[in-house]
């Protein structure tokens, strides 16, 4: 379907495993920015918010960003 491939990889193994260890580490890079603006960030009861709350904001991020191989972004494929 939608011209993909089923895979499977080895447990406890990452090397296997890339493109989801890819995702994973984009997904942490994404985080570590987001939480590097808030800590600069306080609302005006002062409160800064902790990388937990900002988990809906970086799945947004990356859902809706194009990739560079396909042109699309994750929402649309």
């Amino acid at each position: 379907m939608l011209g993909t491939q089923l895979a499977f990889s080895t447990v406890d193994r990452p090397q296997t495993d890339g493109l989801a260890e890819r995702m994973i580490q984009t997904l942490e890079d994404i985080l570590r920015r987001f939480c590097e603006y808030a800590m600069e960030y306080k609302d005006h009861e002062g409160y800064t918010p902790d990388w937990v709350t900002l988990i809906p904001a970086v799945q947004l991020a990356y859902n809706t960003s194009q990739h560079s191989n396909t042109g699309k972004s994750p929402s649309l494929v």
